[in-house]
């Protein structure tokens, strides 16, 4: 079953749709059979990564050294589809794709390219983003990190937190400040200094790996640093990618637990009917369905404008905003109406439900997209308010 109450499908080119139904089947056939299994023993299925480079489902839309070359919209319907199966999946991709692949294809050199994106498009190469740091999350601009320059190019050091496969990653991404300005470094993961260390007994994302990433003097050769982005807008236009397949993956994680609740309910009877009978269950339903087609008709239009080169930062915070609390609110409401069914690992919906809780976290939480939607309508940032006053 497909929630497409207002015959979306319509919008979307042939192409699209292929895309869009191809990856579907594959959730179908190899991730939904056994993620239940890989999420409560906290595993990856590491065996399906070349599957994911073979389908295109990493750097779908980028063009050349080896990358598959979709529109963003189909790029879009590969998130969907994928967090259908699992967030984890999901972020597997996404991180892939938008934080390490985009990063080398915007930024970076002929060298860095035709090194890394044949490899990582395939899946022979796995990459991981290192921005967040144990204490710096919403404020990236604060990172300790630092980069030191070398007869030979730069020694790093540093501790990175929540960095999507880090344990499993070939190269990452890392983010240091250069006398003070941040800059962005292709860094090998085998290099000296450099080592990963998963994160453990965590109650979302478990079939994910989730690391934190320790420089101590990792040396790094000039070639390794993007040679002309400098500051935030860096890694931050990397976010901007990130959270684009982010507001299309929220929707397929809110349409597996719709789907799950709408069947159950069906079948499910107590007292007199089956309880999909029932007034306030059916209301449930309509607002679920309104708030699944509304994220669709967001991220169809995003995707649009994505294409178009219209996007904005601030369009994007309100999709991701809007599309993931919706997700997760469905998942809520979707547990409510299986009742204690809801939390075995018999139906997917709180498994959906435990990842939504860090997708909303995580690529700018909730109430940070909701301060970037405020300095949209007013112009005024309401980040930081300055030091707090003291009673004298």
């Amino acid at each position: 079953m497909s929630v497409d109450f207002y015959d979306l499908n319509d919008l979307l080119t042939e192409e699209e749709r292929m895309v869009r139904d191809t990856v579907r089947a594959f959730v179908d056939a190899k991730i939904l059979p056994t993620i239940s299994h890989h999420y409560e023993a906290g595993t990856f299925p590491t065996e399906l990564i070349p599957e994911f480079g073979r389908l295109g489902m990493l750097g779908s839309n980028l063009h050349g050294y080896g990358c598959p070359g979709m529109g963003d919209i189909a790029y879009g319907l590969v998130a969907q589809e994928l967090e259908r199966g699992d967030s984890g999946i999901r972020s597997f991709c996404s991180v892939q794709s938008s934080l390490v692949m985009w990063p080398i294809y915007t930024y970076g050199t002929e060298e860095q390219k035709n090194t890394w994106l044949p490899r990582l498009a395939t899946g022979e190469a796995v990459g991981c983003f290192g921005l967040t740091e144990p204490d710096f999350g919403s404020n990236p601009g604060g990172m300790i990190t630092r980069a030191e320059r070398t007869a030979t190019g730069f020694v790093l050091n540093g501790t990175k937190r929540w960095i999507t496969n880090g344990n499993l990653a070939d190269v990452a991404i890392i983010w240091a400040k250069l006398d003070g300005v941040i800059r962005g470094f292709v860094v090998d993961t085998k290099t000296p200094g450099f080592t990963a260390q998963k994160i453990e007994r965590k109650f979302s994302l478990r079939a994910s790996v989730t690391s934190e990433l320790i420089l101590e003097d990792v040396h790094v050769p000039e070639s390794a640093m993007f040679p002309d982005v400098k500051g935030l807008k860096g890694p931050l236009g990397c976010l901007t990618q990130a959270r684009y397949g982010i507001s299309w993956g929220a929707i397929g994680a809110a349409e597996a637990c719709f789907d799950c609740a709408v069947d159950y309910a069906k079948n499910r009877v107590q007292f007199s009917r089956p309880i999909a009978g029932y007034q306030l269950v059916q209301a449930k339903f309509a607002d679920m369905l309104t708030e699944i087609t509304k994220a669709k008709l967001i991220s169809w239009r995003l995707g649009k404008l994505k294409e178009a080169k219209k996007m904005t930062p601030g369009q994007v915070s309100l999709a991701k905003r809007n599309n993931v609390h919706m997700a997760l609110e469905t998942a809520r409401k979707c547990r409510d109406i299986l009742g204690g069914n809801g939390i075995t690992y018999e139906y997917p919906i709180a498994r959906h439900l435990m990842n939504l809780e860090t997708v909303i976290t995580y690529e700018g939480t909730h109430d940070i997209h909701t301060l970037v939607l405020g300095q949209e309508v007013t112009g005024i940032p309401a980040y930081d308010a300055g030091p707090v006053p003291t009673r004298g």
